[in-house]
């Protein structure tokens, strides 16, 4: 957990209608980069650790037996449920509203448990510990991210990237320059160590692989604004009395970035490390771990 700062309902509050239009996608090739690192044969069961609008676990739906999402925002998982219901999925899926620090809550035991950029707003000690209990004999724990470190120019696409330099500041001039969280600020970001953390609750590995992204993607200004307003730092309440204000100014933003009304952008690779609960002894971070980015600081 971050020192200063505390976790409160109202970190992603009003988002989770913005999330599945306005976040990138990750690569595309990352549930069969899972089923051959992890020989996933459409049975076991799937545990996706703060989980929002449920859209790692649905896209790994076919993988396993049973799929649950576990995620502290109603309103997140109501959209996991539609969007269950529209995949068909519904009757393979269940969705569980609870903090991951209120693991087990009788889940029972899973061979997968998956974090999609969550593991960073969580007690991480406590929840790689219970979470490790709740793994199956051989089980594994992924934690999954956008490949922070790439460049993805878009050059050769037919239209301007996405102005984010120009759309953050802008978010700072109505919220101020220290980063939003919730009903707290984090003035130093969130915490990276998961290698740490993870290896002190007894996890082996990590294993290290990276599926490769740059797919060409053309976004609207539509798209964009539900991006801002999906992410933590620009969640739609923070702006209170103003939001309509911001909107506005980033709508008259995005026009003059785009004649065409019509940006580029490539999806990111995407990374994922994958810890095993086995080990022979207490977890170690092999020695190029330690020198990775964090895969955690995503908002």
């Amino acid at each position: 957990m971050v020192a200063g700062w505390e976790w409160d309902e109202t970190l992603f509050s009003g988002t989770a209608a913005h999330y599945r239009r306005g976040r990138i996608p990750y690569a595309p090739g990352l549930a069969a980069a899972l089923a051959r690192e992890l020989r996933l044969d459409g049975r076991g069961r799937l545990l996706d650790v703060g989980c929002g609008p449920g859209t790692v676990a649905l896209e790994l739906a076919h993988l396993f037996g049973e799929i649950v999402g576990v995620d502290p925002d109603r309103e997140m998982l109501a959209e996991a449920g539609r969007e269950a219901v529209e995949r068909g999925l519904d009757g393979k899926a269940r969705w569980v509203r609870a903090r991951a620090e209120e693991l087990p809550g009788g889940l029972g035991t899973f061979t997968v448990a998956a974090f999609a950029q969550s593991f960073h707003w969580m007690d991480r000690d406590l929840v790689a510990a219970t979470t490790r209990a709740v793994l199956e004999p051989g089980g594994f724990l992924v934690h999954i991210s956008d490949l922070k470190t790439e460049t993805r120019s878009v050059d050769g696409l037919p239209y301007p990237a996405v102005p984010y330099a120009a759309i953050d500041d802008l978010v700072r001039s109505y919220l101020g320059p220290v980063r939003r969280a919730g009903r707290g600020v984090l003035a130093q970001g969130t915490p990276g160590g998961e290698a740490e953390v993870l290896a002190r609750a007894g996890f082996s590995g990590p294993r290290r692989l990276v599926v490769p992204g740059g797919q060409a993607l053309e976004r609207t200004p539509d798209d964009v604004a539900a991006w801002a307003f999906s992410m933590s730092f620009s969640a739609p309440h923070l702006f209170g009395p103003r939001r309509d204000g911001f909107e506005a100014d980033l709508r008259r933003l995005l026009r003059e970035a785009s004649a065409a009304g019509r940006f580029s952008e490539r999806r990111p690779s995407t990374e994922v490390f994958v810890w095993g609960k086995d080990a022979t002894g207490p977890g170690r971070v092999p020695p190029y771990g330690k020198g990775l980015p964090s895969p955690g600081l995503a908002p």
